[in-house]
């Protein structure tokens, strides 16, 4: 552990300490309960139990991609189309961990092996955040972000699995909404970090996905086209943004 709170000189709490890390983790804490247990809810619907759910949540860590997998479980699909369709809808992680990778460039292998495993979407924007604003990150600080948010993540869906009963209708609490309201957050902090001049890009993206998914519908399935033109967009974004 203390490699994680140790503090080097020069660098301050907010992006240089495990705590600080754990402080900055504390909205997508707070995002992850309502999704979370709404992950919860569907995995207990889809014949999992308490214990499953929280394998599921500890092994996959993608909400997206649970959901997916509670859907496909249910349908009775075959474990290959489960397990390929999860890797597809999980490719974006790499994207994500491409971008933060020059910042722990300095790092071993083995460290920033760690800290990818943990990356989401969630916490990638709040340490773009920083990176956006001039701010340094540490290795120390990302484990912060990373655990605080995965432990989190973990217990809300054990939760949900465990009250499910009890929140037979989840879209009457509105967590049906939770992780698109995380992403208009996450927005709105990347245009109050004074991105407003890349919010062109960014609308040029979802045009480009909308557009690319209405023409592999007429190839694919729906789920099937929602992922090939986000992959193929978010690789495109990814190479416009440097």
């Amino acid at each position: 552990m203390n490699e994680f709170i140790e503090k080097k000189p020069g660098e301050n709490e907010a992006t240089g300490t495990f705590i600080g890390g754990i402080k900055d983790a504390v909205p997508t804490m707070i995002g992850y309960i309502s999704i979370g247990i709404a992950a919860g809810v569907v995995g207990a619907a889809s014949n999992l139990s308490v214990l499953e759910v929280g394998l599921l949540s500890l092994m996959v860590y993608a909400g997206a991609a649970q959901f997916i997998i509670c859907a496909l479980l249910a349908a009775g699909s075959p474990p290959y189309a489960i397990i390929f369709t999860t890797f597809i809808v999980n490719l974006r992680l790499f994207l994500l961990n491409m971008a933060l990778a020059p910042s722990f460039s300095i790092y071993t292998l083995f460290r920033n092996i760690r800290l990818g495993a943990l990356v989401t979407d969630e916490t990638f924007g709040v340490a773009s955040g920083k990176l956006l604003a001039k701010e340094q990150i540490s290795d120390r600080w990302m484990s912060g972000l990373n655990i605080a948010a995965y432990i989190s993540w973990v217990l809300a869906c054990m939760a949900g699995a465990a009250f499910e009963k009890w929140i037979a209708n989840p879209q009457v609490l509105g967590l049906d909404f939770a992780l698109t309201a995380m992403f208009v957050a996450l927005l709105v902090l990347q245009i109050q970090n004074g991105q407003t001049g890349k919010l062109k890009l960014y609308l040029t993206l979802v045009i480009m996905v909308v557009l690319l998914m209405f023409v592999l519908c007429a190839f694919f399935p729906s789920y099937i086209a929602i992922i090939l033109s986000t992959v193929v967009v978010a690789t495109f974004g990814v190479l416009m943004d440097r």
